[in-house]
C-alpha cells in the first residue's frame, strides 16, 4: 500500500490557532516508525489541475483563493489566514485524495495522509476546509468514466455539510454522515444518511450504531469505490469532539467500516479527517491505527 501526504506544504499559524497543522507531519513520521508504511511508499502529489476543481468549485470563490483576494468575512468562515501555501497545500490535497482513489480502483486501497475537508462548499470554505477534496476527485473519475456509483463514509465526528450539499441531488453518490448533534455545523445539510450522537456517546452505542445503519448504507449505495473519512475526532479527549469513543472504541470501528467493504468486494480509499485531540501524539496514534486496521484488511 502506498500513501500520499502533502505535510511539507503546513501552513504558518499563530501559536494559539486550535487546527493541528503539525498533525500532518506527525502522521507521516509516526506510521513510518511503526513500519507501516516506507518513506519511498509515501508520494508527495502535485496540484490539482483546475479543470478538476471547476467540477465542484465556483472559479470565482477558486480565483479568490488561490490569488489571495478572499475578503475579511470569508477568510473569518474559513478559519485560516491567506498565505502562498493556503491554495499550494489545499491544491495538493486535493490531488492526494484523487491519486487515492485512483489507487483504490487500480489496488483495492488508497491513502491520502490528509484530506477530508468536507466543510467545503461550492462558493466558499469554512471549518478549516477550503476545497472539497473527496467531491472533486469523485466528480473526476465520474468524468474520466472510472466510476458511476460512489459512496462517502464519513464518520469524522463533525457533519460533513459541504459533501451533503454538493451530491444532495446526486443519485449516484450516497453520503453517510455519523456526527455529533449539538456539534459544528451547527446548521446542517441533509445527507442520504445522518445518524446524530448525543454528547458523551461512547463506543457501545457508537458501534451498534454503525453496524446498525452500514451495512444498509453499502447496499443501497451499490457503488463502484468508497470513500471513508477516518476522522480521529471521536476520541474522548478530543478538544472538539463532545463524544467519548476510547482508542479501541474507534480500532472497532475501523475495522467494522474495512470489513463490510471488503466482503461486498468494494475499493476503498481513506482519508483523514480531523483530529484536535488534547496531546498530538493521540491523534498520529489513532490516525496510524486506522491505517493498521485499512492494512490488516486490504494489504
Amino acid at each position: 500500500m502506498r500513501a500520499w501526504s502533502s505535510a511539507r506544504w503546513s501552513l504558518p499559524l499563530p501559536e494559539d490557532h486550535r487546527f493541528p497543522m503539525g498533525k500532518y507531519a506527525l502522521v507521516r513520521e509516526a506510521v513510518i516508525a511503526r513500519g507501516l508504511l516506507t518513506a519511498r511508499t509515501i508520494e508527495e502529489p502535485e496540484p490539482v489541475n483546475r479543470t478538476s476543481l471547476g467540477l465542484v468549485h465556483d472559479q470565482a470563490y477558486a480565483d479568490a483563493v488561490i490569488d489571495g483576494t478572499l475578503g475579511a468575512m470569508a477568510l473569518r468562515r474559513l478559519g485560516f489566514p491567506w498565505s502562498p501555501r493556503l491554495p499550494e497545500r489545499s491544491l495538493r490535497t486535493v490531488q492526494g485524495t484523487l491519486e487515492a482513489l485512483r489507487d483504490a480502483l487500480e489496488t483495492g486501497a488508497g491513502l491520502n495522509l490528509a484530506g477530508g475537508t468536507h466543510h467545503a462548499f461550492p462558493d466558499h470554505g469554512e471549518g478549516f476546509c477550503v476545497f472539497n477534496d473527496v467531491a472533486v476527485a469523485i466528480r473526476t473519475l465520474q468524468l474520466e468514466g472510472r466510476i458511476l456509483r460512489a459512496a462517502v463514509v464519513d464518520l469524522d465526528v463533525h457533519q460533513g455539510n459541504g459533501t451533503a450539499r454538493i451530491f444532495a441531488d446526486d443519485r449516484d453518490v450516497v453520503t453517510f454522515s455519523m456526527h455529533g448533534a449539538k456539534n459544528y455545523p451547527f446548521r446542517k445539510e441533509a445527507s442520504w444518511r445522518d445518524v446524530e450522537l448525543a454528547d458523551g456517546c461512547a463506543d457501545a452505542e457508537y458501534l451498534a450504531l454503525l453496524d446498525h445503519h452500514l451495512d444498509e448504507v453499502l447496499d443501497a449505495a451499490a457503488p463502484d469505490l468508497v470513500t471513508y473519512i477516518a476522522g480521529a475526532d471521536p476520541f474522548f479527549e478530543d478538544r472538539l469532539g463532545r463524544v467519548s469513543l476510547s482508542m479501541e472504541g474507534l480500532r472497532q470501528r475501523d475495522r467494522r467500516v474495512f470489513e463490510s467493504c471488503r466482503r461486498r468486494h468494494l475499493p476503498v480509499a481513506m482519508v483523514l479527517g480531523g483530529g484536535y485531540a488534547r496531546h498530538l501524539a493521540d491523534v498520529a496514534t489513532i490516525h496510524g491505527n486506522s491505517i493498521e486496521e485499512f492494512q490488516a484488511a486490504y494489504a
